[in-house]
């Protein structure tokens, strides 16, 4: 088995699974918060429409990095490997499929062609997607996922990490419990994604690709933010199909889709041997 991204034995305050979770935290939300209420005060929307989500990305990649190799004294292999940009691609793919396929079942309610809303749109949405895809992947599975997965094995932070990532989407517009129910499964996903390879590329691609292709291209609203995209797509079914509001994220489909997807994932990591029971031991300590 390769569960190569354990911490190694500590002291003190950094063998609770807790607080090496808050250090990392900190060191990849703090630097992202700094940019993004630094660009804030630009009146020129201008000035700030592409580099903060760049830079945001870049200082919160950094801040990882850094805390994996102060705290854990290692290097962040779930961020390397030889292999990244063949994962990467994959995920690129899987996600436009899954999306794809959502949306036409979607689409068998009724759709709208509303017009074309300029190729001037995919620079901003590739950057804010990029910046969702990338931090949110690092936040819950590289660091809420893999961390918690020492004490409690790999199927508890699982769960644990999708249930948070369900959770905090809550606030968004839109949602309803379907909305929940859904992005919770996509959680599942993202995380059986990073166990099938024990990396972040594949989870990152996928992420990517299924925001990128919803609000980038087809304009539609993704976790209950609106799309403004390339092409203008509306979808006139019912809600329980369409997602209302929050997007496809809340369609009976994207359920339906997401867990076919996830056993699937879960089946490549069973057989890769990259789930782990719960380990014992004081460094384990909750």
């Amino acid at each position: 088995m390769d569960i190569a991204h354990y911490p190694p034995a500590t002291t003190g305050l950094t063998r609770f699974t807790v607080v090496r979770i808050v250090l990392a935290l900190l060191a990849v939300c703090l630097p992202v918060a700094l940019v993004l209420i630094a660009s804030n005060q630009i009146a020129d929307k201008a000035l700030r429409a592409y580099w903060p989500p760049l830079l945001a990305t870049a200082l919160g990649v950094a801040g990882y990095l850094y805390c994996v190799r102060k705290l854990e004294q290692r290097v962040a292999s779930e961020l390397g490997g030889v292999a990244f940009r063949r994962e990467l691609a994959m995920g690129l793919g899987l996600g436009t499929l899954l999306f794809l396929a959502v949306m036409a079942l979607a689409a068998t309610g009724g759709s709208q062609w509303l017009g074309f809303g300029g190729w001037g749109t995919l620079p901003k949405s590739l950057t804010e997607m990029l910046f969702v895809a990338v931090i949110e992947e690092i936040v819950f599975r590289g660091v809420l996922l893999r961390i918690t997965e020492r004490a409690v094995g790999s199927w508890a932070a699982l769960i644990v990490s999708a249930l948070l990532f369900g959770l905090a989407h809550v606030p968004n517009d839109g949602v309803t419990a379907l909305a929940v129910i859904n992005t919770v499964v996509a959680g599942l996903l993202f995380g059986a994604a990073y166990l099938a390879t024990r990396r972040l590329w594949l989870t990152i691609g996928i992420h990517f690709a299924w925001n990128f292709v919803s609000s980038g291209v087809f304009s539609v609203p993704t976790s209950g933010n609106p799309g403004h995209g390339l092409l203008q797509l509306q979808f006139t079914g019912p809600k329980w199909l369409t997602g209302g509001a929050y997007g496809l994220e809340a369609s009976a489909a994207t359920l339906v889709v997401l867990a076919v997807a996830t056993a699937w994932l879960l089946r490549q990591a069973r057989r890769a041997h990259h789930l782990a029971p719960r380990r014992g031991g004081k460094n384990t300590t909750l």
